[in-house]
């Protein structure tokens, strides 16, 4: 048995029930995974292209999941 007590007033916030499950979410995550995924073939093989397109990439997904979010499809900000 733990000697620690956390009072309930200690605990974070409930996360929402909706958190990470929006479509802006799954969307920027996509293209950042896509992004890493760039970035990292174009440093290992030395392809200088394949490494701007992962960075663009990272531009254009989180540009996409603001949007996104702007319009609706991701969660609230407050």
């Amino acid at each position: 048995m733990s000697s620690v007590h956390i009072e309930p007033s200690d605990l974070p916030d409930v996360a929402h029930p909706n958190h990470g499950r929006t479509v802006a979410a799954w969307v920027t995550n996509g293209g950042l995974t896509l992004a890493a995924l760039f970035a990292a073939i174009g440093i290992a093989i030395g392809a200088h292209a394949f490494t701007w397109v992962g960075i663009a990439l990272v531009v254009v997904s989180l540009a996409t999941g603001a949007v996104l979010r702007a319009l609706g499809h991701g969660q609230t900000l407050a």
